[in-house]
């Protein structure tokens, strides 16, 4: 063990000294990073099974895909597995959950009707660590939702049973935010679409428009919540029409000065979101980013360090407003290890960041300042032979996380005592 620090300390060393020559200081770019918190999505843990119905269907266009063994059946076996990513990830995070993992005690209760007592276990787990909370109504694999229709619904009674169910949401989001100490984004997404080409594609958006305004109609303190929408552009059962467009949750976070959620999957699988920073940024306050990778559709697929995820940190990074950016992951696989998957893709979206805070931007900003289109492409291109890995290796050794590919040992031994005892 001793040898390995060693080692990670003089590649470090030798890596802190090759940065310098560019004008970057790799020890402001590792304090940076580290106040950057990732949210961790509680539904890759159970392939998005919630505790409310367990084996419900989920519906809505939502599929997950594999059955590895050792998929959490209760909250306890949850907690314990997100515990255990955590501990392989650097530095201080959050967890970002559903409203159908409450803790309902056998009862049934209605969406409308959750609370805050039904989350108690999850913000006191959250509290011990030291960590912050975000949250979300659940607007599916619910028999209300069976159409594929919530909150622009023809019909008032189902509209108002979604308006109901995310105003309780809101609440609980605010109540959480309120007993962290960290500011809860409580994210929108519905369902609603059509399978084929509509008549009427303006009706379900005026009723869309109307009930979020209700939802939202009670003011919040921002230092406890701040409410988000989220688009897509198509899915599995409203591959003509989404009533939530890009272009309708766009205007209606600008009007309405909301978080605006841009998700990695939901657009044109050859359209990144990283471009869409510096445009949004300009129009509301924060954006909420679900970082997930895509393969030729929606597919949420585990983030790896590709150039997608490189080009979206360089985004966030050269905005100047990481502290506007709130990085949540959005992705379910059960084909492997769900605890390796959660660990994976916050690893990436980490390392991500850290390539882009070394990046030498001050030299960039310079030579595109001089037009010099020649020297800004060939420092680009040569900054990827940088020793990023050395910095990362001892960033992670410095937040008591395992170097390189060591986390996967641990892993695989907690898989063995712990996952593969699970039914």
């Amino acid at each position: 063990m001793a040898s390995k620090k060693k080692s990670i300390d003089a590649a470090y060393s030798s890596a802190q000294a090759r940065y310098a020559t560019l004008g970057v200081d790799t020890e402001a770019a590792m304090e940076a990073l580290s106040k950057v918190a990732i949210s961790l999505h509680c539904w890759q843990g159970d392939d998005v099974g919630g505790f409310e119905n367990p084996g419900g269907e989920l519906g809505s266009g939502l599929a997950v895909t594999g059955n590895h063994p050792g998929k959490a059946r209760t909250p306890e076996e949850l907690r314990a597995d997100l515990d255990m990513a955590l501990s392989l990830i650097p530095g201080t995070h959050r967890l970002n959950l559903h409203a159908f993992y409450g803790e309902f005690g056998g009862k049934k209760v209605q969406r409308d009707q959750i609370a805050p007592e039904h989350f108690k276990n999850w913000i006191d787990w959250a509290k011990a660590k030291g960590m912050g909370m975000d949250f979300n109504p659940t607007c599916f694999a619910q028999p209300k939702a069976s159409d594929g229709f919530t909150l622009s619904h023809p019909k008032k009674a189902i509209r108002d049973f979604w308006v109901n169910h995310c105003i309780a949401s809101r609440e609980v989001g605010a109540f959480m935010g309120k007993a962290l100490g960290s500011t809860t984004v409580t994210n929108v997404w519905i369902p609603d679409g059509w399978k084929d080409v509509p008549v009427d594609r303006l009706g379900p958006r005026q009723r869309l428009e109307d009930s979020l305004d209700r939802v939202f109609a009670k003011p919040l303190p921002a230092k406890h919540h701040l409410d988000a929408v989220e688009s897509k552009l198509f899915g599995i059962g409203s591959e003509s029409y989404v009533v939530g467009s890009h272009e309708f949750y766009m205007g209606y976070a600008i009007k309405n000065q909301k978080v605006l959620c841009l998700d990695a999957g939901h657009f044109h699988p050859t359209e990144g979101i990283a471009d869409k920073l510096s445009s949004t940024l300009l129009y509301v306050p924060r954006v909420l980013l679900h970082v997930s990778r895509g393969v030729r559709w929606d597919s949420d697929h585990v983030v790896i360090l590709n150039d997608d995820i490189r080009t979206l940190a360089n985004e966030i990074v050269a905005s100047g407003k990481i502290g506007n950016i709130h990085i949540g992951l959005d992705f379910f696989d059960a084909s492997i290890n769900r605890v390796a998957a959660w660990t994976i893709g916050a690893r990436a979206m980490q390392k991500g960041l850290l390539s882009a805070l070394l990046r030498p931007s001050a030299m960039l900003a310079d030579m595109e300042a001089k037009d010099d289109k020649t020297g800004r492409l060939g420092l680009i291109d040569e900054t990827v032979a940088m020793p990023f890995g050395a910095v990362w290796n001892y960033y992670c050794m410095k937040n008591e996380a395992p170097a390189g590919v060591d986390w996967l040992d641990e892993v695989r031994t907690y898989e063995k005592k712990v996952l593969f005892s699970r039914a």
